[in-house]
């Protein structure tokens, strides 16, 4: 990181360190809870829990208005959304952004609880289903989830929530215009009282695309209504998205973001991505009469997706879908006066498919078919966890969950490395004999895990506590993982992943100061990686570990600063590597696309009441593009301004500016020795929005 840079983050901290002492002098304020449903499926003030949890609230997306969930995030510490095109993304959460087939697997994408996808079915961009521009809050836990979470939890859980029915009638429509003809729609509808209520909410966007024939039509629709039957209180949820999107691909050459003349070039001009989503959920919740309570969650979940691989040689066309259902449960009860007790069973069934096609065929890259196979995949986990109280300062949580999953796989066309029709493919390289996709027999494939976690939580005061928590988490092999291989691998050995991670927090919570900051140490084991031959294959390891830090300060009346960031190295412990690399010593190497320094700083003004002003500053570091860490991208710097006037009790005006100072820089970058070496995708000049907003 830049000397400067330092310099601010460390004076950032040193001012906070400085309000500390002088909101000590002030008399004793309310204390502000937060109150957290992610980590323990009912809320729960923040400042019970020992898991490192962060929220962007209702009022926090209003003003950012977020167009990508790379915006929405940007100011969680840990948490990295790397934006590609249009609405696609890769994720970091106390980790390097994840790359590949199964990367997606590390995090669970989740809406009230519920995963997006089906366990060992995820994908890459599944952000882009969820509502998170309407959100009631997003929140993210850093680090292995937790008993509630199995397999796709093992670096963090990202939690869409969605917005409860208003107590009466409001209806909202909000316009917005901007940069690329970039139109939105937003509606909303709400009635309700005491004892429920539903609500309605519409998201429509149309986006011309900063780069040639790169734009996207999207809308998602949500119903949700909260009612009481009998002793039972409910919540359903419905949710619908459709994206159809028109993709940009890379810009091959070194720093080619800083190039005027090549900002807008698409090299993939026929590339799309199709996608639609539907899902529903219902909650049931029943105290009992020995003062327990017993949750039930059952769900279903339907995606179908379409979209032309532009990143492979052919630019074959991908074809996949899943259904899917599930139960969750939960049974709370107070073993004793001092100790809580949670447990549950947690079921699922997907039955998902997958096809691969390509137009014209040429050297080991056939015409026809390359996959055509479906998956049926049954899950079901039990899990228990205690809680502790000792005297009133001090708490202490232990739990367990035992997760089962098994995958029936069906080969729909050849097996092996043959033509569709069984024909023989010979390279015009090497001569070698063989196609690059290989489909392997029909199989059965099952995988048992166990996850453990163990917390503390002791109050120093009534507004600062610390914690510590120990966890063992675990992924298991996805399953384009196992069935969707290369060069002649008919068999991928693979097993679960597993993390083991330690934390320590230390967190104040008041009306004018908030902060926490939390340290972590994390180390993988049987990490799933791709070899310079193409074989899939387990064994792999990394360490993991770093500071994060959160403050949200009022300095004056008019005035609010939020600081957030990250320290971190994210490392290989033993010899791996990649499609296009050599031989090489691993070991100690940065991970690529790891940014060591990750940092953002918010500064509201609020002059009068119906005015308010934010600058946002959002540096990301310098990271490696290569496993042999002999490329780099320099990281760069970005700030966005935005604005709010209410114009009176029912309307206000909005405008944003991104990228105010116009930096070139790249949204994400890699080096690939096979692919053109540097490629980018290209981050967007200075963009202008506004938008209206009305409330009846």
């Amino acid at each position: 990181m830049h000397r400067f840079h330092q310099y601010l983050v460390a004076t950032g901290l040193l001012a906070v360190a400085g309000g500390a002492i002088a909101a000590d002098s002030l008399a004793q304020s309310e204390q502000l809870e937060q109150l957290t449903v992610t980590g323990t499926r009912e809320p729960r003030p923040r400042s019970e829990l020992a898991e490192s949890l962060s929220s962007v609230s209702r009022d926090t997306l209003q003003a950012i208005s977020p167009i990508h969930p790379s915006q929405a995030l940007a100011a969680v510490p840990g948490t990295l959304i790397s934006r590609g095109n249009g609405q696609e993304s890769l994720i970091a959460i106390r980790s390097p952004v994840l790359t590949g087939a199964g990367s997606c697997g590390a995090f669970a994408i989740t809406e009230e609880g519920i995963p997006l996808r089906g366990t060992g079915f995820c994908n890459v961009n599944q952000l882009f289903d969820g509502n998170f521009e309407q959100a009631q809050r997003i929140e993210v836990l850093r680090g292995p989830g937790g008993v509630l979470y199995g397999s796709d939890a093992q670096h963090g859980v990202i939690n869409l929530l969605s917005q409860p029915p208003v107590d009466g009638e409001e209806s909202t429509l909000a316009l917005e215009g901007g940069a690329n003809d970039y139109a939105r729609l937003r509606l909303g509808h709400s009635r309700g009282d005491s004892q429920g209520g539903y609500r309605i909410s519409f998201n429509g966007a149309h986006d011309g695309g900063f780069k040639e024939n790169a734009g996207f039509d999207q809308q998602k629709l949500q119903l949700r209504h909260d009612g009481q039957w009998s002793d039972w209180s409910s919540r359903a949820l419905l949710s619908l998205s459709n994206l159809n999107q028109e993709t940009g691909g890379y810009i091959t050459g070194k720093d080619a973001f800083r190039d005027g003349d090549r900002k807008r070039e698409n090299p993939n001009p026929e590339a799309f991505r199709d996608s639609q989503s539907a899902r529903a959920q219902v909650r049931l919740k029943k105290p009992l009469s020995d003062g327990s309570e017993l949750q039930i969650t059952p769900y279903v979940r339907y995606t179908d997706m379409a979209f032309l691989m532009h990143f492979l040689p052919g630019t074959p066309l991908e074809e996949n879908g899943q259904s899917g259902l599930g139960l969750q449960s939960t049974y709370r009860f107070a073993a004793s006066e001092t100790l809580d007790m949670t447990s549950g069973v947690d079921l699922e069934f997907t039955d998902a498919w997958l096809r691969q096609t390509q137009d014209g065929g040429f050297s080991v890259f056939p015409a026809g078919k390359q996959y055509d196979y479906q998956v049926n995949a049954a899950l079901a986990a039990a899990f228990a966890q205690g809680e502790k109280a000792f005297a009133d300062t001090t708490r202490a949580t232990l739990g367990g969950r035992i997760e089962y999953l098994r995958y029936d796989y069906d080969n729909r066309m050849r097996s092996g490395d043959t033509t569709d029709s069984g024909g023989l493919c010979i390279s015009s390289f090497t001569g070698a004999v063989g196609c690059r996709y290989t489909r392997p027999e029909d199989r059965r494939d099952d995988f048992t895990s166990v996850s453990i976690n163990a917390s503390l939580v002791h109050e120093f005061s009534a507004d600062l506590n610390g914690s510590l928590r120990l966890a063992h988490g675990f992924r298991a092999p996805q399953a384009s993982e196992l069935y969707r291989l290369q060069n002649g691998q008919m068999h991928a050995d693979l097993k679960p992943e597993s993390i083991d991670s330690i934390e320590l927090g230390l967190r104040r919570w008041g009306t004018t100061l908030r902060y926490s900051l939390t340290g972590f140490y994390m180390e993988k084991e049987d990490v799933v990686f791709q070899s310079s031959a193409r074989l899939n294959l387990g064994g792999g390891a990394s360490r993991h570990y770093g500071l994060e830090y959160e403050v949200q300060w009022a300095l004056a009346d008019q005035w609010d600063l939020g600081l957030a960031g990250t320290f971190a190295r994210h490392r290989y412990t033993n010899n791996v590597s990649a499609p296009g690399s050599g031989p090489i010593d691993s070991r100690g190497n940065d991970i690529d696309t790891a940014p060591r320094n990750l940092h953002n700083l918010s500064l509201s003004w609020q002059p009068r009441q119906a005015t308010q002003v934010a600058l946002q500053w959002q540096y990301t570091g310098s990271y490696f593009t290569d496993i042999e860490n002999a490329h780099r991208y320099a990281g760069h710097d970005l700030l966005h301004l935005r604005l709010r006037q209410s114009l009176g009790v029912s309307t206000s005006l909005g405008i944003r500016v991104e990228n105010l100072a116009n930096v070139d820089y790249a949204e994400r970058a890699d080096y690939s020795s096979l692919g053109g070496g540097d490629r980018y995708f290209i981050g967007e000049p200075r963009s202008l929005y506004a938008d209206i907003r009305f409330v009846f």
